[in-house]
């Protein structure tokens, strides 16, 4: 499971999400064939389990706890 924004970041961008928009200490993905949009807080270090659980959601990813 991956716990920072840095690690979040990378898998998402490997995945072909785009960077859309930022605000803050948010950052929002958009893919170009997948809907909605994925929110990362960024930088983090240590990203609370249910912001992580809702990051997998958004993306499509599946969930296992570790």
């Amino acid at each position: 499971m991956l716990k920072t924004s840095r690690e979040i970041i990378a898998r998402l961008k490997q995945e072909g999400w785009l960077l859309a928009h930022i605000r803050g200490s948010h950052q929002q993905y958009k893919h170009p064939t997948k809907p909605g949009r994925v929110t990362v807080p960024h930088p983090q270090r240590d990203i609370p389990i249910g912001t992580v659980r809702s990051i997998y959601r958004q993306a499509g990813w599946p969930w296992t706890e570790e």
